[in-house]
């Protein structure tokens, strides 16, 4: 489904996996560069699978396609500068040491090339971007906890959060808190991937135990409305993916989407892409749909932008740079007054 898209907004992210930002065409570049045959993965500028099975299958095949740092300047600053040719302002990058340690580049240089291609983007573009570490849920609780040790000791300065992905049904949060204290300890913002293919009890896990300030996903919460309230009271920010919901499965489809209902019990909630090639969506479209799907106002979106950047993983003087360009377009739009 193609949207017309009637309003340029200005945008911010802070739900992105970076392997998973790749755009086909340069993945197709790529694979000609390392001699590898992408037909089973990639086929008319669109990645192929057609349940979460070989969607994890397709991202593992394309991830091998980014082997040296260059090659992750090279991707960051492409989906980076993607992002700020929509009017984005802002993005946070959600990243693997263990992944630049599996493929034998090594953590260092895999965090050292996505962070040159955020100051190659920013250079060209004026886009801000942070990076969030994150252990992968399903290599268990000591490799989670090795990867907030990583974030601990980085001196990186863009390195600012913390986060947990993977398979939510493998464990239970209390077996990988350690790692979150640990980040916690060392002042990294901290989010968690929850209630996306599991119910709210993943939700009620993450706020008893991890007690993060953000969480990934988080749209199952709807289920028990009690949750819902505390998430509310709670001021705990989602970061909403609806195209990736949808292309999973998560939802049939945009009209059953819970975001309208989570923002009108008072949670707190921002748009984001996720892993948008492989979701057939870009953070453009995710502002198209929630404007001419879900039918939310010109100042109800703003309102989730503004949210996404109070919720985000800066200092205090880049969000205050950040909040004024969002509030400087605002006051010029013609559309705001009439839409709140």
């Amino acid at each position: 489904m193609e949207f017309s898209l009637t309003t340029t907004f200005m945008k911010a992210e802070i739900h992105c996996h970076i392997e998973g930002a790749a755009p086909p065409a340069l993945a197709l570049q790529q694979a000609r560069k390392y001699g590898v045959d992408a037909s089973t993965f990639l086929s008319d500028g669109r990645y192929l699978w057609s349940d979460f099975s070989e969607f994890l299958v397709c991202y593992d095949r394309v991830a091998a396609l980014f082997r040296t740092d260059a090659d992750y300047a090279l991707l960051t600053e492409t989906y980076l500068t993607e992002l700020a040719a929509a009017n984005t302002i802002y993005s946070e990058i959600i990243v693997s040491p263990d992944h630049g340690d599996r493929i034998g580049l090594g953590a260092d240089a895999y965090l050292s090339g996505i962070s040159e291609g955020i100051h190659n983007a920013r250079d060209k573009t004026g886009i801000e971007a942070r990076i969030i570490v994150t252990g992968e849920r399903h290599f268990g609780p000591d490799s989670v906890i090795a990867a907030a040790d990583y974030a601990a000791r980085s001196s990186n300065p863009l390195v600012t959060g913390f986060n947990m992905a993977g398979e939510e049904r493998m464990g239970r949060v209390a077996d990988y808190a350690r790692a979150f204290d640990i980040a916690r300890d060392a002042g990294l913002g901290l989010t968690i991937h929850a209630g996306e293919v599991c119910g709210p009890f993943s939700v009620i896990d993450a706020l008893d135990l991890v007690r993060p300030s953000r969480i990934g996903h988080g749209v199952r919460a709807i289920e028990d409305m009690d949750l819902v309230a505390r998430l509310a009271d709670l001021g705990t920010v989602l970061e909403v993916c609806p195209g990736s919901n949808v292309a999973l499965q998560v939802y049939p489809d945009f009209d059953h989407h819970p975001l309208r209902r989570l923002k009108e019990a008072g949670v707190r909630v921002c748009l984001n892409s996720d892993d948008p090639p492989f979701f057939r969506t870009s953070l453009e479209r995710e502002y198209r749909i929630a404007a001419e799907v879900m039918g939310f106002s010109e100042a109800e979106i703003n309102g989730m932008t503004r949210t996404a950047v109070e919720a985000a993983f800066v200092d205090e003087d880049t969000r205050s740079r950040l909040l004024a360009r969002l509030d400087g377009a605002a006051a010029l739009s013609p559309n705001q007054a009439n839409s709140a």
